[in-house]
């Protein structure tokens, strides 16, 4: 009697300790899935992974000159006042164009700055994007923000705040200016929630779609 005792035990044990590895992989996985889920009870989209600047150029390749050229100076902060900027604006005149007034300091400004990197891809061939760092005090906290992003378009340092208040209308930040072929404007007072807002506004106000 013994020796089977000693079976009926190990088997036991050994069953148990199934038991205990196949409710743990249960538990990860509902923990994997709960965090998958939002407030809403709805499915969030995968990570998308993130594109290095060569990438993003490369994705971009064949745009034509004037936009090219922007790609060229992707996350670069460009020195130069009022008519530097003018002079750019209107070499990118008859090209649908998008203007974003951000600064460093500007919460609201770094949370929207992931929408503008993956927009400015996906309409990068057709619109021309540019971003004014206005009033911000420190160009080296501006361009450690611009480093942890991989921007196809350059942003002008506008430290007195004077061009993007010119250029936007506005002395708040953020503000998105939408140009189309003709040079009708539309301006965006505060930060885009998501890329597909921005995108949907990059359509309807810069494409005229």
């Amino acid at each position: 009697m013994k020796p089977k005792r000693v079976l009926i035990a190990a088997g036991s044990a050994g069953f148990l300790a199934l038991l205990a590895i196949g409710l743990v992989q249960l538990a990860s996985t509902r923990s994997q899935t709960t965090a998958n889920i939002t407030e809403g009870g709805v499915q969030a989209p995968a990570a998308q992974s993130k594109l290095t600047l060569a990438q993003v150029r490369a994705r971009l390749t064949g745009s034509p000159p004037p936009l090219a050229a922007l790609h060229a100076q992707g996350g670069e902060l460009l020195p130069g006042g009022s008519g530097v900027v003018r002079a750019r604006l209107a070499a990118l005149r008859g090209h649908p164009l998008v203007i974003n007034k951000w600064a460093s300091w500007c919460a609201p400004c770094r949370a929207e700055l992931a929408a503008f990197e993956r927009a400015s891809v996906s309409e990068g061939r057709e619109v021309a994007f540019i971003g004014i760092d206005s009033g911000d005090t420190s160009r080296s906290d501006a361009l450690a923000l611009l480093r942890t992003f991989s921007l196809s378009y350059p942003s002008y340092y506008d430290q007195s705040g004077q061009v993007g208040t010119a250029i936007t209308d506005s002395s708040f930040t953020p503000v998105t200016v939408f140009y189309d072929r003709q040079g009708a404007q539309y301006i965006h007072q505060g930060p885009y929630p998501s890329q597909a807002k921005l995108e949907q506004d990059v359509r309807r106000y810069a494409l005229d779609a």
